[in-house]
């Protein structure tokens, strides 16, 4: 990034905190603060051991300093402002998740559809914090990072305490790291040589017992219940191994039955004992799959983490920090609604080719001069893709 890059950039986000008030997260006067100024780049220097008395004060260092990147710490500390960390002496921290599409596994390439992959993954982790650990709306605080993803803030203080371990713990929960099925589904042998495959089943998880079991009795019943509606639901069933046209015609019919289905929610295994514990222990795995969600475990378990400042811009992207509600997060869609520069034009130099929709607009650059949009020539320069001017 050139000289006079840097000045328009700093000029823009100047303008944006000149003219938009930040909120400092609760309680922020004992959390350490960093930041990322323009002035240093190419070089990342992170200015640390800053704390604020008064959210006039962040606000004011905001429009003076103009940062690129904005940092408030997880931790609460008695000397924030200390030079280390032992001398800030730790007082507790909120519980944060981080959820990145580049740690996702197949995550698209395209920007738009990596930001709508990690919004799913972001849903599933509100589940697990809502319906396992119990957390109400008004506990967790989501917040679209400005790049690639999403971070919860809880920030309880019954998490305060929590040491590092016990953070891991929990991102092992929702990532079922650990988690063994085989004493959900009991099997007794039958006679002969059948062997595990037709190990028939004999205990099934009930929804009452909460957690994990909880959700596999659901996922196992609601899947089930999906397939048998399909046209050609027997040769789907008797796909799996240990299942013949036999057992998935006997199978429809349990399913179809409201009492069997009952007894199933209830953890009793009625008349699905007749089936093979392989089988249901497939069903029982993809379930898992397909519920987990994949946070950035390093985040989470880090007590004196830096996380970025909610309202604040990101200087990788040009895009704003932005709290949503679980409500709003459905249909958030952060390359318009996190978009906050305008539609002057604006002329850029481009180094590389990049491909951009933003504001329900398609932009496909190659090397060269272009004039765009504020809001699209801004972004691509904190990408590292343009250079401000011809």
């Amino acid at each position: 990034m050139n000289l006079i890059t840097k000045q328009y950039l700093k000029e823009r986000f100047q303008n944006y905190y000149k003219n938009n008030s930040v909120n400092p997260p609760v309680d922020y006067p004992s959390r350490e603060w960093g930041f990322i100024l323009f002035d240093e780049m190419p070089q990342i220097v992170m200015r640390r051991h800053k704390s604020f008395g008064s959210a006039g004060e962040v606000n004011e260092y905001l429009e003076g300093m103009v940062p690129s990147h904005c940092y408030y710490s997880v931790a609460y500390y008695r000397y924030p402002a200390a030079s280390t960390m032992k001398e800030k002496d730790w007082l507790g921290a909120d519980l944060i998740f981080d959820l990145d599409a580049d740690h996702l596994p197949g995550a698209p390439t395209s920007y738009s559809e990596m930001l709508e992959h990690v919004k799913t993954e972001t849903f599933k982790l509100y589940d697990f914090l809502e319906d396992d650990f119990g957390f109400s709306e008004d506990d967790i605080q989501i917040v679209f990072s400005g790049g690639r993803g999403y971070h919860l803030h809880i920030n309880d203080p019954c998490v305060h305490d929590l040491d590092s371990s016990q953070r891991r713990e929990i991102v092992d929960y929702i990532s079922s790291t650990g988690l063994s099925i085989d004493s959900m589904f009991s099997k007794k042998q039958v006679s002969g040589d059948a062997g595990q495959e037709n190990a028939k089943i004999s205990s099934f998880p009930g929804e009452n017992s909460g957690g994990w079991e909880k959700r596999i009795n659901n996922f196992i019943i609601s899947y089930l219940q999906r397939i048998i509606k399909k046209d050609n639901a027997v040769d789907l069933l008797s796909s799996y191994n240990g299942i013949g046209k036999k057992r998935a015609k006997t199978l429809i019919d349990i399913i179809n039955n409201e009492d069997e289905i009952d007894l199933l929610r209830n953890g009793k295994i009625g008349n699905l004992s007749k089936m093979p514990v392989g089988f249901i222990k497939q069903i029982a795995y993809a379930g898992i799959n397909e519920m987990i969600a994949n946070v950035d475990e390093p985040v989470t378990s880090d007590i004196k983490r830096l996380i970025r400042l909610p309202g604040s811009l990101h200087g990788g992207s040009g895009m704003k920090v932005t709290v949503l509600s679980s409500s709003e997060l459905d249909t958030f869609d952060p390359l318009t609604d996190a978009v906050v520069f305008g539609n002057e034009s604006v002329e850029i130099n481009v180094k590389r080719p990049y491909s951009l929709n933003m504001k329900g607009k398609e932009f496909c650059v190659e090397e060269g001069i272009y004039n765009l949009p504020e809001y699209a020539a801004i972004h691509l320069i904190c990408r590292g893709v343009a250079e401000y001017g011809s």
